[in-house]
Parts: C-alpha cells; sequence; structure tokens
C-alpha cells in the first residue's frame, strides 16, 4: 500500500526534516508540501492524501483552521508536526491520530507513520479522517475564545470571521450576505441554521431576512403601528418586524 503524502509548515527547515525522513520510507510519496493554511486547504482538497503532516502554528491559517476549512470527507489521517505540546497533547486526548513535537528525532517519527499505516489499513476511502476530528475542531473553537466561527471561502483566501466582527446578516436566496464594516461576504448557509449557529453570541432575527448583532444598534426609530427602524452604528437603516418586548429581552441577556 502507497501512503500519498501532503507535508504542511511555514518553516521551511521543518518541512525538510519531515522530507528527509520520509525518503527513506519505501511505500510513501509526497504529493505536494505547503507553507501556509490557505495553500494547504486547497491542495489537500484537490490531491485528497492519504496522511497529512500538519503544523499547528502558522499564519494565516493555523493548524485547526485548515482542518475547518476542508471538506470532511476530504480529511486525511492527520500527523501533528508542533513545537507547542499545549494545543496537540489536549487534542490527541480525544483522538486516535498522532503528534510530533518539535525537534522529533527518526524512530518517534517512525512510530507516529505506522500508527498511520495501521489506521489506513483499517479504513475505507471514504472514511480516513479520525471520528473525534469534528470533537477537536468543536473544542479548540470554544478554547481560542472565537466562538462560533463563520468560514468564508473565496478563490484567493479563507476568512474565519468571529461573531464580533459581523454587523448582521441578510438573506440573499440559497446564500447569505454577511455584513462586516465595509466588507460583504456571500455564504451558502440558510439563515435559520446561520441564526442558530450565532443564538448565544448577541444575534437576533429581527426580521424574515435580517439577523442582528445587537451590540451594533445605535438607536431605533418608531414607524406607523407600532413597528421601528433599527439604525446600526454604521448608520445602516434595518426594518424591525418583531416585537420591541422581544428585542428588549434579548437586549437584557446579550
Amino acid at each position: 500500500m502507497s501512503l500519498r503524502v501532503v507535508i504542511v509548515d511555514d518553516e521551511p527547515l521543518a518541512r525538510e526534516r519531515v522530507r528527509t525522513f520520509l525518503t527513506e520510507e519505501t511505500d510513501v510519496e509526497i504529493v505536494a508540501e505547503c507553507g501556509d493554511g490557505a495553500e494547504a486547504v486547497s491542495q489537500i482538497e484537490k490531491l485528497r492524501p492519504d496522511v497529512l503532516f500538519l503544523d499547528v502554528q502558522m499564519p494565516r491559517l493555523n493548524g485547526f483552521e485548515v482542518l475547518e476549512a476542508i471538506d470532511a470527507a476530504a480529511i486525511p489521517i492527520v500527523i501533528f508536526t508542533t513545537a507547542h505540546d499545549d494545543h496537540a497533547i489536549r487534542a490527541f486526548e480525544v483522538s486516535a491520530v498522532d503528534y510530533l513535537l518539535k525537534p522529533f528525532k527518526q524512530p518517534r517519527f517512525r512510530k507516529a507513520l505506522e500508527r498511520a499505516r495501521a489506521q489506513l489499513r483499517t479504513v475505507t476511502d471514504d472514511a480516513k479522517g479520525d471520528p473525534q476530528l469534528s470533537k477537536l475542531l468543536s473544542q479548540w473553537r470554544e478554547e481560542s475564545g472565537g466562538g462560533p466561527r463563520v468560514m468564508v471561502k473565496s478563490p484567493d483566501r479563507i476568512l474565519f470571521l468571529k461573531p464580533d466582527e459581523i454587523d448582521h446578516i441578510e438573506a440573499c436566496g440559497n446564500y447569505v450576505v454577511l455584513h462586516s464594516g465595509k466588507e460583504k461576504h456571500i455564504v451558502r448557509e440558510t439563515m435559520t441554521a446561520m441564526e442558530t449557529r450565532l443564538s448565544n453570541s448577541g444575534f437576533m432575527r429581527i426580521n424574515r431576512s435580517v439577523i442582528l448583532n445587537l451590540s451594533r444598534i445605535k438607536e431605533l426609530q418608531p414607524m406607523a403601528a407600532g413597528e421601528y427602524v433599527v439604525i446600526l452604528k454604521t448608520g445602516v437603516k434595518l426594518n424591525m418586524t418583531c416585537s420591541l418586548r422581544d428585542l428588549q429581552a434579548r437586549l437584557s441577556h446579550a
């Protein structure tokens, strides 16, 4: 069985170390090397490797964000290579993958690779990833203080917006538009799913088509028949069809 491997690390010397160890393995093919997380996401989804050697601390996207950005079906067997055991050791208490703490030596490296081989022999091509990865990623999001981040993918970058970076969200057919300052981001998601995801982060659906970050409210202007217009700190005006009592209740808990 040949292992198709991708190496991801922002340090060239670290990639070289992994590459050197792998060249001594007769059943391994290195299909890509990536110097940052965004490139890694693209290559992993394109190449669908069997094993991923993944650094934790990287610019733009760290190791956990790389995994979060990949479609679940494309997540390979993951071996973290990291100088920071505070993430990795805790991670593998809940997963069946492995980690290498830099500077690792070849015997330890081979042990990790053998674990990857063993796992690959026991799973199908459609289920390579560790079933505990989703639990790990959820734990990382909570511990990072970012809350339920919203991933925005575009051809040239991947963003992870924290709730406090979003002003309001508008429905647009099968998509939603996230308004963040002067920027707009389109995400394929339903309003109901987005409302559920952000319900504990200070957001409220004020009409059928708008979910609002309550911390962005500047004032309310009364309209006819008990309706109001919400004016945001950015100057944007949004119609509100929910009751003022419901808004007050949510504001008191926001």
